[in-house]
């Protein structure tokens, strides 16, 4: 168990850190100071108070990234009421169905998402509350919720007629084995995964923040991830939290446009991100710069590829906001040829990786630490990892965890939890990978997409799909299996392909020429036989996963 109690690391920050800068909201570049963001915190306080509202509890948030959105969060967990943070990519049928599912009794949610809710679906919910302007949407007869809502900043100065101070901040004393936060993978009835997080799983995950001086007091944080998904959460919004860290939430959808902008404004000391951010800024800005003819020959000259290099790495390191220590990239591979790249100019970034059933973190290592191509180094004294070796003999296997880290189990889904979990307490993921002498793990894929070649060999579509996705005016690929033969549906890059001044009528001469390059560079048994082109992106997650069930066929 861990030693620091996950509440009491919030309630000693905000005392410790009183007058610095907490939340800033990009949009409207107003900013909450930690004493501040306190108050808010008590105002909710009172609130659930007056509801009623029991320790353990389950209260749903569902919205877009606001620092009121963030509130609400740690509000309830220092309360001792349990969270149920949804995506708000979710569709309205399966918010309702995560909001029953969880036995939540208050629900906050943005007014433009509750506009599509049908409030005769939600079984258990007492009341619907405004997360825009903090008004009652909907209550159950008999509720009083409009009036606690309509009457709370005279409830708060009757509680503290004296003014709110440090000495006031005092939170709930659940300890870490308690429940704090139900984190759903799906929404989908049927399909519902709602992770089961304990306090000592989030302390797990803040102390290595801490530890490793990830934020620190005073230090920038872009926020610009969804904090209903538990990388964000973690490394954009619990650990700057609870280190003093100023945090801008960056509430809108973060194109590399406006992302880059926010960045040179924000200029944060760490930058933690999706493998998509970066691939993007390789294939739009810095591939069709090192592709053109001058370019190529120059690179070719020992001593002058690394001016250009250096010069490369320089402007990217500038063009995000140039004061960052390293780039952290999680929740999914890094597409092979740009981390090849990225180390090549020396950027300072490394891959993390972890799961939300570990909230989320099971291996990190500082980029100057990086072993290319791996996930980073187990975090020791936090987790342990062991492989179940396959049927290679090449070390590989399926990813284990056991530890701090690892979730309570799927809530009221027992045997979902019996299938992950083993009786020594394992957490299979589900990831097939390797893992080195000093615990960096190395992942070739997913095992549920693994597909099985015609002499028995372990296909990983991954890793054909990244080489797929570095070939000219290709947006998107998806490897799959038809009569034993190896397809590649292809969304193609039509952005670039009119940048160029090229045809649709070219795609199929284009795609083939991709076609019999990968098969150039992959195994034998990974060649692709045909390819078949989707003109619209693939149906995602709410978490930009592709849906692969719905193209297997």
């Amino acid at each position: 168990m861990i030693e620091e109690r996950f509440i009491q690391i919030y309630e000693d920050s905000f005392r410790n850190n009183w007058d610095l800068p907490a939340l800033t909201d990009y949009n409207t570049k107003s900013t909450l100071l930690y004493k501040e963001l306190a108050e808010e915190i008590a105002k909710v306080h009172i609130l659930l108070r007056q509801c009623g509202i029991k320790k353990g509890d389950k209260i749903a948030l569902v919205g877009k990234n606001t620092p009121q959105w963030c509130i609400i969060y740690i509000a309830t967990i220092t309360y001792g009421a349990v969270l149920v943070p949804i995506l708000q990519d979710f569709n309205p049928q399966d918010i309702c169905h995560i909001v029953n599912h969880s036995d939540s009794v208050l629900l906050f949610i943005n007014d433009s998402i509750w506009a599509h809710i049908d409030a005769t679906s939600l079984t258990q919910t007492r009341a619907v509350i405004s997360i825009d302007n903090s008004g009652c949407l909907f209550q159950r007869d008999g509720e009083k919720i409009d009036l606690y809502l309509t009457s709370l900043a005279d409830a708060f100065a009757k509680t503290y007629p004296a003014g709110f101070t440090p000495d006031d901040v005092v939170y709930a004393d659940n300890s870490n084995e308690e429940l704090a936060v139900i984190n759903y993978t799906s929404g989908t009835t049927g399909f519902s995964k709602g992770v089961m997080l304990s306090g000592n799983n989030f302390a797990g995950n803040v102390m290595f923040g801490i530890r490793s001086h990830l934020h620190y007091r005073g230090s920038r944080c872009l926020s610009f991830l969804p904090l209903a998904h538990a990388y964000g959460c973690a490394f954009d919004f619990l650990v700057p939290l609870a280190v003093g860290s100023h945090i801008t939430v960056l509430g809108r959808i973060p194109s590399p446009k406006i992302l880059v902008k926010a960045l040179a404004e924000v200029k944060p000391h760490l930058i933690i991100c999706v493998p998509l951010v970066l691939e993007k800024i390789y294939r739009k800005q810095l591939q069709p710069l090192i592709n053109k003819p001058a370019m190529r020959i120059a690179l070719r000259i020992p001593g002058l590829n690394k001016i250009i290099f250096n010069r490369i790495n320089n402007k990217l390191i500038q063009a995000l906001g140039g004061t960052f220590e390293e780039v952290i990239v999680g929740g999914a591979p890094l597409n092979a040829e740009v981390e090849t790249f990225l180390r090549k100019i020396k950027f300072p970034f490394t891959v993390g990786y972890g799961m939300t059933e570990c909230a989320p973190l099971i291996s990190y290592t500082p980029h100057r630490e990086f072993l290319a191509f791996s996930s980073g180094r187990t975090l020791h004294g936090y987790v342990e990892t062991k492989i179940i070796p396959d049927n290679n003999t090449d070390g590989t296997g399926e990813i284990c965890v056991r530890g701090e880290h690892v979730m309570i189990g799927y809530y009221k889904n027992e045997q979902a939890t019996r299938e992950v979990i083993d009786s020594e307490g394992w957490l299979h993921t589900g990831d097939v990978g390797s893992i080195s002498h000093d615990g960096t793990i190395f992942i070739k894929g997913r095992s549920k997409t693994m597909l099985l070649g015609a002499n028995g060999q372990n296909i990983y579509p991954e890793i054909i799909e990244a080489k797929f996705n570095n070939m000219p005016y290709v947006a998107e690929s998806l490897i799959v299996e038809r009569d034993s033969k190896l397809i590649a549906l292809v969304v193609p890059d039509y952005e670039a392909l009119s940048a160029d001044e090229l045809e649709e009528s070219q795609l199929d001469e284009i795609m083939e020429k991709n076609r019999l390059e990968v098969n150039t560079i992959v195994a034998p048994y990974e060649k692709i036989a045909a390819i078949e082109i989707h003109r619209d992106e693939f149906e995602k997650t709410p978490k930009r996963s592709i849906k692969r069930y719905l193209y297997s066929k």
